[in-house]
């Protein structure tokens, strides 16, 4: 999130629309054998930080 946030400056609807290949490119993760965020990971930072989205929506 901090990434997408912080240094992308995405807006937050645009930062959950990314796909998790989308999210390795953008953290520089392009490579062949980085495999990118696992799905527990990403599962995590939704859980962690999906709560404001719901005024994202208004």
């Amino acid at each position: 999130m901090r990434i997408g946030l912080g240094v992308l400056h995405l807006p937050p609807r645009e930062f959950w629309a990314m796909t998790p290949r989308e999210l390795a490119a953008a953290m520089g993760r392009t490579g062949a054998d980085d495999a990118g965020p696992t799905r527990q990971w990403l599962a995590a930072l939704e859980q962690t930080f999906r709560k404001g989205d719901e005024t994202e929506k208004r």
